[in-house]
Protein backbone atom coordinates (compact mmCIF):
# COMPACT_ATOMS: atom_id res chain seq x y z
CA UNK A 1 0.00 0.00 0.00
CA UNK A 2 2.65 2.59 0.96
CA UNK A 3 4.50 1.73 -1.96
CA UNK A 4 1.69 2.13 -4.78
CA UNK A 5 1.24 5.55 -2.84
CA UNK A 6 4.70 6.45 -3.68
CA UNK A 7 4.92 5.60 -6.89
CA UNK A 8 1.43 7.59 -7.58
CA UNK A 9 2.87 10.71 -5.85
CA UNK A 10 6.19 10.05 -8.12
CA UNK A 11 4.13 10.13 -11.29
CA UNK A 12 1.98 13.16 -10.17
CA UNK A 13 5.58 14.83 -9.88
CA UNK A 14 6.74 13.62 -12.98
CA UNK A 15 3.52 14.68 -14.95
CA UNK A 16 4.64 17.89 -14.15
CA UNK A 17 7.98 18.13 -15.58
CA UNK A 18 6.17 16.79 -18.78
CA UNK A 19 3.88 19.73 -18.80
CA UNK A 20 4.96 23.07 -20.59
CA UNK A 21 4.19 25.86 -23.04
CA UNK A 22 6.21 25.55 -26.78
CA UNK A 23 9.07 27.73 -25.41
CA UNK A 24 9.22 24.87 -22.49
CA UNK A 25 9.64 21.96 -25.05
CA UNK A 26 11.70 24.01 -27.69
CA UNK A 27 14.04 24.32 -24.76
CA UNK A 28 14.19 21.03 -23.85
CA UNK A 29 14.46 20.05 -27.73
CA UNK A 30 17.72 22.28 -28.05
CA UNK A 31 18.78 20.78 -25.26
CA UNK A 32 18.64 17.16 -26.23
CA UNK A 33 20.51 18.41 -29.76
CA UNK A 34 23.49 19.88 -28.03
CA UNK A 35 23.68 16.46 -25.55
CA UNK A 36 23.39 14.10 -28.49
CA UNK A 37 26.08 16.04 -30.03
CA UNK A 38 28.18 15.69 -27.05
CA UNK A 39 27.31 12.43 -26.88
CA UNK A 40 28.29 11.00 -30.86
CA UNK A 41 32.15 13.50 -29.87
CA UNK A 42 32.78 11.34 -27.06
CA UNK A 43 31.87 8.08 -28.72
CA UNK A 44 34.64 8.53 -31.32
CA UNK A 45 36.84 9.73 -28.54
CA UNK A 46 36.04 6.57 -26.84
CA UNK A 47 36.92 5.20 -29.99
CA UNK A 48 39.97 6.73 -30.70
CA UNK A 49 41.05 6.91 -27.69
CA UNK A 50 42.63 10.21 -25.88
CA UNK A 51 44.80 11.15 -28.87
CA UNK A 52 41.21 12.82 -30.60
CA UNK A 53 41.92 15.55 -27.75
CA UNK A 54 45.04 17.79 -27.38
CA UNK A 55 45.89 16.34 -24.44
CA UNK A 56 49.08 14.70 -24.37
CA UNK A 57 51.91 13.90 -22.22
CA UNK A 58 53.27 17.14 -21.31
CA UNK A 59 50.03 18.68 -20.47
CA UNK A 60 47.89 15.79 -19.46
CA UNK A 61 45.26 18.08 -17.75
CA UNK A 62 42.85 20.11 -20.07
CA UNK A 63 39.07 21.42 -20.79
CA UNK A 64 37.81 18.78 -19.30
CA UNK A 65 39.49 18.96 -15.69
CA UNK A 66 38.99 22.42 -16.15
CA UNK A 67 35.42 22.88 -16.09
CA UNK A 68 35.49 20.19 -13.45
CA UNK A 69 37.94 22.68 -11.23
CA UNK A 70 35.65 25.65 -11.89
CA UNK A 71 31.65 23.05 -11.69
CA UNK A 72 33.14 22.34 -7.79
CA UNK A 73 33.38 25.82 -7.19
CA UNK A 74 29.81 26.07 -8.14
CA UNK A 75 28.62 23.01 -6.54
CA UNK A 76 30.12 24.74 -3.08
CA UNK A 77 28.54 28.40 -3.05
CA UNK A 78 25.35 26.55 -2.48
CA UNK A 79 26.74 27.25 1.49
CA UNK A 80 26.34 30.90 0.56
CA UNK A 81 22.87 30.39 0.75
CA UNK A 82 22.50 28.26 3.86
CA UNK A 83 24.16 30.20 6.40
CA UNK A 84 22.42 33.43 5.86
CA UNK A 85 19.41 31.35 5.12
CA UNK A 86 19.34 28.89 7.97
CA UNK A 87 22.01 29.90 10.53
CA UNK A 88 21.23 33.90 10.45
CA UNK A 89 17.42 33.12 9.90
CA UNK A 90 17.61 35.67 6.78
CA UNK A 91 13.90 34.84 5.16
CA UNK A 92 14.14 36.43 1.68
CA UNK A 93 17.01 34.33 1.05
CA UNK A 94 15.78 31.27 3.10
CA UNK A 95 13.38 31.25 -0.22
CA UNK A 96 15.73 30.55 -2.68
CA UNK A 97 18.16 28.04 -0.89
CA UNK A 98 16.84 25.07 -2.45
CA UNK A 99 16.86 26.47 -6.06
CA UNK A 100 21.11 26.69 -4.58
CA UNK A 101 21.08 22.66 -3.40
CA UNK A 102 18.95 22.01 -6.74
CA UNK A 103 21.84 23.86 -8.00
CA UNK A 104 24.82 22.27 -6.14
CA UNK A 105 22.82 18.26 -7.17
CA UNK A 106 23.58 19.45 -10.67
CA UNK A 107 26.95 20.84 -10.58
CA UNK A 108 28.55 17.65 -9.06
CA UNK A 109 26.98 15.37 -11.68
CA UNK A 110 28.44 17.34 -14.15
CA UNK A 111 31.70 17.32 -11.82
CA UNK A 112 31.24 14.01 -12.50
CA UNK A 113 30.30 13.41 -15.90
CA UNK A 114 33.92 15.60 -16.84
CA UNK A 115 35.78 13.41 -14.80
CA UNK A 116 34.32 10.33 -16.97
CA UNK A 117 34.76 11.52 -20.47
CA UNK A 118 38.57 12.66 -18.88
CA UNK A 119 39.44 9.28 -18.49
CA UNK A 120 40.80 7.41 -21.14
CA UNK A 121 39.36 4.01 -19.95
CA UNK A 122 36.33 4.99 -18.11
CA UNK A 123 34.97 1.41 -17.93
CA UNK A 124 37.69 0.74 -15.34
CA UNK A 125 36.65 3.59 -12.73
CA UNK A 126 35.51 -0.23 -10.72
CA UNK A 127 39.59 0.10 -9.61
CA UNK A 128 38.94 2.84 -7.08
CA UNK A 129 35.87 1.67 -5.86
CA UNK A 130 35.30 0.10 -2.23
CA UNK A 131 35.03 -3.43 -2.49
CA UNK A 132 35.53 -4.08 -6.17
CA UNK A 133 38.83 -1.80 -6.07
CA UNK A 134 41.04 -0.34 -4.04
CA UNK A 135 40.88 2.98 -2.96
CA UNK A 136 44.33 3.46 -1.19
CA UNK A 137 42.16 5.63 1.64
CA UNK A 138 43.59 7.85 2.95
CA UNK A 139 46.70 7.88 1.47
CA UNK A 140 45.28 9.03 -1.97
CA UNK A 141 43.69 12.51 -2.11
CA UNK A 142 41.37 10.91 -5.26
CA UNK A 143 39.80 8.84 -2.98
CA UNK A 144 39.56 11.46 -0.57
CA UNK A 145 37.85 13.93 -3.52
CA UNK A 146 35.38 11.04 -4.51
CA UNK A 147 34.38 10.50 -0.94
CA UNK A 148 34.10 13.81 -0.66
CA UNK A 149 31.84 14.49 -4.13
CA UNK A 150 29.86 12.13 -3.44
CA UNK A 151 29.06 12.57 0.05
CA UNK A 152 28.43 15.99 -0.71
CA UNK A 153 25.81 15.03 -3.36
CA UNK A 154 24.20 12.76 -1.47
CA UNK A 155 23.87 14.72 1.26
CA UNK A 156 22.17 17.48 -1.00
CA UNK A 157 19.83 15.11 -2.33
CA UNK A 158 18.47 13.80 1.02
CA UNK A 159 17.64 17.32 2.32
CA UNK A 160 16.56 18.18 -1.28
CA UNK A 161 13.74 15.32 -1.22
CA UNK A 162 12.80 15.47 2.73
CA UNK A 163 12.04 19.57 2.37
CA UNK A 164 9.78 18.88 -0.13
CA UNK A 165 8.48 15.65 0.92
CA UNK A 166 7.65 17.58 4.31
CA UNK A 167 6.30 20.79 2.08
CA UNK A 168 4.12 19.24 0.15
CA UNK A 169 2.87 17.87 3.34
CA UNK A 170 2.46 21.37 4.85
CA UNK A 171 4.70 20.23 7.51
CA UNK A 172 7.94 22.36 9.03
CA UNK A 173 10.71 20.49 8.00
CA UNK A 174 13.74 22.82 9.80
CA UNK A 175 13.63 21.17 13.05
CA UNK A 176 14.49 17.75 11.80
CA UNK A 177 16.85 18.58 8.81
CA UNK A 178 18.91 20.92 10.90
CA UNK A 179 21.86 18.81 11.90
CA UNK A 180 22.38 17.38 7.64
CA UNK A 181 22.43 21.36 7.15
CA UNK A 182 24.72 22.16 9.73
CA UNK A 183 26.89 19.11 8.10
CA UNK A 184 26.59 20.57 4.73
CA UNK A 185 28.66 23.51 5.76
CA UNK A 186 32.05 22.04 6.13
CA UNK A 187 31.07 19.00 3.22
CA UNK A 188 30.99 22.34 0.91
CA UNK A 189 33.83 23.69 1.99
CA UNK A 190 35.78 20.14 2.24
CA UNK A 191 34.81 19.10 -1.80
CA UNK A 192 37.02 22.42 -3.01
CA UNK A 193 39.72 22.82 -0.75
CA UNK A 194 40.39 18.42 -1.14
CA UNK A 195 40.33 19.71 -5.19
CA UNK A 196 43.09 22.15 -4.04
CA UNK A 197 44.86 19.67 -2.44
CA UNK A 198 44.87 17.58 -5.88
CA UNK A 199 46.76 20.63 -6.99
CA UNK A 200 49.11 21.79 -4.31
CA UNK A 201 49.91 18.17 -3.25
CA UNK A 202 52.07 17.83 -6.70
CA UNK A 203 55.82 18.83 -5.57
CA UNK A 204 56.82 18.92 -9.35
CA UNK A 205 54.72 21.52 -10.29
CA UNK A 206 55.29 24.98 -8.89
CA UNK A 207 52.92 26.87 -9.85
CA UNK A 208 49.94 24.69 -8.46
CA UNK A 209 52.76 23.93 -5.44
CA UNK A 210 51.64 26.52 -2.90
CA UNK A 211 49.34 26.72 0.63
CA UNK A 212 47.31 29.79 -0.80
CA UNK A 213 45.18 27.59 -3.86
CA UNK A 214 42.65 25.99 -1.21
CA UNK A 215 41.81 29.57 -0.33
CA UNK A 216 41.37 30.77 -3.54
CA UNK A 217 39.58 28.13 -4.59
CA UNK A 218 37.23 29.05 -1.97
CA UNK A 219 37.37 32.79 -2.60
CA UNK A 220 36.49 32.43 -6.24
CA UNK A 221 33.84 29.20 -5.47
CA UNK A 222 32.01 32.21 -3.23
CA UNK A 223 32.44 34.43 -6.26
CA UNK A 224 31.30 32.57 -9.29
CA UNK A 225 28.73 30.00 -8.06
CA UNK A 226 26.49 32.71 -6.52
CA UNK A 227 26.88 34.76 -9.13
CA UNK A 228 25.20 32.42 -11.74
CA UNK A 229 22.66 31.94 -8.93
CA UNK A 230 21.77 35.23 -9.07
CA UNK A 231 20.93 34.85 -12.84
CA UNK A 232 18.88 31.67 -12.40
CA UNK A 233 16.78 33.07 -9.76
CA UNK A 234 15.78 36.64 -12.12
CA UNK A 235 15.35 34.03 -15.18
CA UNK A 236 13.12 31.64 -12.32
CA UNK A 237 11.29 34.59 -11.18
CA UNK A 238 10.15 35.61 -14.78
CA UNK A 239 9.19 32.49 -16.10
CA UNK A 240 7.17 31.05 -12.84
CA UNK A 241 6.18 34.34 -11.25
CA UNK A 242 8.09 33.05 -7.99
CA UNK A 243 8.21 36.06 -5.02
CA UNK A 244 11.88 36.08 -4.91
CA UNK A 245 13.08 39.30 -3.33
CA UNK A 246 14.71 42.38 -4.57
CA UNK A 247 16.03 41.80 -0.78
CA UNK A 248 17.90 38.49 -1.30
CA UNK A 249 19.57 39.08 -4.43
CA UNK A 250 21.10 42.41 -3.41
CA UNK A 251 22.35 40.76 -0.51
CA UNK A 252 24.23 37.57 -2.19
CA UNK A 253 25.38 40.14 -5.04
CA UNK A 254 27.12 42.59 -1.54
CA UNK A 255 28.25 39.24 -0.39
CA UNK A 256 29.88 38.37 -4.09
CA UNK A 257 31.09 41.47 -3.97
CA UNK A 258 33.23 40.67 -0.11
CA UNK A 259 34.31 37.22 -1.71
CA UNK A 260 35.73 38.91 -4.41
CA UNK A 261 37.77 40.95 -2.89
CA UNK A 262 39.68 38.48 -1.07
CA UNK A 263 40.17 36.56 -3.70
CA UNK A 264 41.77 39.61 -5.61
CA UNK A 265 43.85 39.82 -3.05
CA UNK A 266 45.00 36.71 -2.93
CA UNK A 267 45.54 37.10 -6.33
CA UNK A 268 48.07 39.86 -5.92
CA UNK A 269 49.54 38.34 -3.08
CA UNK A 270 50.45 35.12 -5.24
CA UNK A 271 51.36 37.43 -8.35
CA UNK A 272 53.64 39.45 -5.85
CA UNK A 273 55.71 36.13 -4.38
CA UNK A 274 55.79 34.69 -7.90
CA UNK A 275 57.47 37.79 -9.43
CA UNK A 276 59.38 39.27 -6.74
CA UNK A 277 61.28 36.26 -5.69
CA UNK A 278 62.66 35.84 -9.38
CA UNK A 279 63.40 31.84 -9.06
CA UNK A 280 63.24 29.41 -11.58
CA UNK A 281 59.91 28.48 -10.04
CA UNK A 282 58.25 32.14 -11.98
CA UNK A 283 58.12 30.33 -15.64
CA UNK A 284 54.41 28.86 -15.28
CA UNK A 285 53.18 32.41 -14.23
CA UNK A 286 55.51 34.31 -16.72
CA UNK A 287 54.38 32.20 -19.70
CA UNK A 288 50.27 32.77 -18.57
CA UNK A 289 50.65 36.78 -18.02
CA UNK A 290 53.30 37.61 -20.38
CA UNK A 291 54.36 34.33 -22.58
CA UNK A 292 57.80 32.70 -22.70
CA UNK A 293 60.15 32.10 -25.32
CA UNK A 294 57.49 33.53 -28.01
CA UNK A 295 54.56 31.31 -26.56
CA UNK A 296 51.79 33.17 -25.32
CA UNK A 297 48.54 31.36 -26.20
CA UNK A 298 46.73 32.16 -22.51
CA UNK A 299 48.09 35.61 -22.24
CA UNK A 300 45.30 37.88 -23.82
CA UNK A 301 42.60 35.30 -21.66
CA UNK A 302 44.16 35.96 -18.43
CA UNK A 303 44.45 39.50 -18.93
CA UNK A 304 40.81 39.85 -20.31
CA UNK A 305 39.62 37.16 -16.88
CA UNK A 306 41.63 40.14 -14.53
CA UNK A 307 40.00 43.03 -16.15
CA UNK A 308 36.84 41.48 -16.32
CA UNK A 309 36.95 40.45 -12.46
CA UNK A 310 38.01 43.74 -11.17
CA UNK A 311 35.02 45.55 -12.99
CA UNK A 312 32.50 43.08 -11.47
CA UNK A 313 34.24 43.44 -7.80
CA UNK A 314 33.54 47.71 -8.76
CA UNK A 315 29.88 47.15 -10.09
CA UNK A 316 28.97 44.74 -7.32
CA UNK A 317 30.73 46.67 -4.12
CA UNK A 318 29.02 49.96 -5.23
CA UNK A 319 25.31 49.81 -3.89
CA UNK A 320 24.05 52.49 -6.68
CA UNK A 321 25.37 49.27 -9.60
CA UNK A 322 24.72 46.56 -7.33
CA UNK A 323 21.04 47.78 -6.57
CA UNK A 324 20.83 48.47 -10.85
CA UNK A 325 19.57 45.22 -12.44
CA UNK A 326 21.47 46.05 -15.99
CA UNK A 327 25.00 46.58 -14.24
CA UNK A 328 24.09 43.53 -11.89
CA UNK A 329 23.98 41.17 -14.31
CA UNK A 330 27.07 42.43 -16.29
CA UNK A 331 28.54 42.06 -13.13
CA UNK A 332 27.36 39.21 -12.38
CA UNK A 333 28.11 38.00 -16.21
CA UNK A 334 32.02 39.60 -16.12
CA UNK A 335 32.05 37.04 -12.56
CA UNK A 336 31.32 34.30 -14.42
CA UNK A 337 33.34 34.41 -17.56
CA UNK A 338 36.09 35.65 -15.68
CA UNK A 339 36.43 33.12 -12.65
CA UNK A 340 35.67 30.95 -15.28
CA UNK A 341 39.05 31.48 -17.05
CA UNK A 342 41.19 31.99 -14.31
CA UNK A 343 39.86 29.19 -12.42
CA UNK A 344 40.05 26.76 -15.72
CA UNK A 345 42.72 27.07 -18.27
CA UNK A 346 43.88 30.02 -16.38
CA UNK A 347 45.04 27.55 -13.59
CA UNK A 348 45.45 23.99 -15.30
CA UNK A 349 47.44 24.44 -18.41
CA UNK A 350 50.30 26.79 -16.29
CA UNK A 351 50.90 24.01 -14.09
CA UNK A 352 52.09 21.91 -17.11
CA UNK A 353 53.76 24.59 -18.83
CA UNK A 354 57.35 24.30 -19.04
CA UNK A 355 57.10 20.28 -18.27
CA UNK A 356 59.51 18.69 -16.15
CA UNK A 357 61.85 18.73 -18.68
CA UNK A 358 61.83 22.12 -19.58
CA UNK A 359 59.78 21.83 -22.95
CA UNK A 360 57.38 24.49 -24.10
CA UNK A 361 53.61 22.61 -25.05
CA UNK A 362 50.62 25.04 -25.93
CA UNK A 363 47.75 23.28 -25.07
CA UNK A 364 44.92 24.65 -27.36
CA UNK A 365 41.64 22.20 -26.82
CA UNK A 366 40.41 20.47 -30.06
CA UNK A 367 36.52 20.67 -31.40
CA UNK A 368 35.75 17.37 -30.36
CA UNK A 369 36.56 18.76 -26.86
CA UNK A 370 34.10 21.68 -27.01
CA UNK A 371 31.88 19.25 -28.73
CA UNK A 372 31.96 17.41 -25.37
CA UNK A 373 32.26 19.91 -22.71
CA UNK A 374 29.70 21.62 -24.70
CA UNK A 375 27.25 18.60 -24.52
CA UNK A 376 27.84 17.82 -20.41
CA UNK A 377 26.91 21.73 -20.20
CA UNK A 378 23.57 21.03 -21.91
CA UNK A 379 23.13 18.12 -19.52
CA UNK A 380 23.16 20.15 -16.64
CA UNK A 381 21.15 23.16 -18.27
CA UNK A 382 18.49 20.04 -18.86
CA UNK A 383 18.65 18.20 -15.48
CA UNK A 384 18.37 21.44 -13.52
CA UNK A 385 15.30 22.92 -16.14
CA UNK A 386 13.55 19.04 -15.02
CA UNK A 387 14.62 19.46 -11.53
CA UNK A 388 12.92 23.30 -11.56
CA UNK A 389 9.63 22.10 -12.70
CA UNK A 390 9.39 18.83 -10.73
CA UNK A 391 10.13 21.22 -7.19
CA UNK A 392 8.52 24.64 -8.00
CA UNK A 393 4.44 22.99 -8.19
CA UNK A 394 5.64 21.52 -4.92
CA UNK A 395 7.07 24.59 -3.19
CA UNK A 396 4.38 26.95 -4.19
CA UNK A 397 2.14 24.44 -3.18
CA UNK A 398 0.34 23.67 -6.12
CA UNK A 399 1.01 19.79 -6.28
CA UNK A 400 0.42 18.92 -2.19
CA UNK A 401 -0.44 15.38 -0.93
Amino acid sequence: MVQAVAVKKFFIVFRETLRGSNKYYAWLAFLSFLILLGLSAYIDQLNRGLISTAMRDQVSWGMYISNFTFLVGVAAAAVYLIIPAYVYKFKPIKEVALFGELLAITAITMCILFIMVDMGQPFRVWHILPVMGAMNFPSSLLAWDVLVLNGYLTLNIIIVFYVLYRISHGKDYLPSIWPLIILSIPMAVSIHTVTAFLYNGLPARPFWNASIVAPRFIASAFCSGPALMLIIFQIIRKIWKLDIENRAIFKIAELVAYAMAINLFLLGAEVFKEFYSGTIHVYPIKYLYFGLHGHANLVPWIWAATVLNIIAFILLLLPKTRENFLTLNMGCAFLIIGVYIEKGMGLVIPGFVPDTLGEIYEYIPTMQEMVVTVGIWAAGALMYTLLLKATIPIYTGKVKF
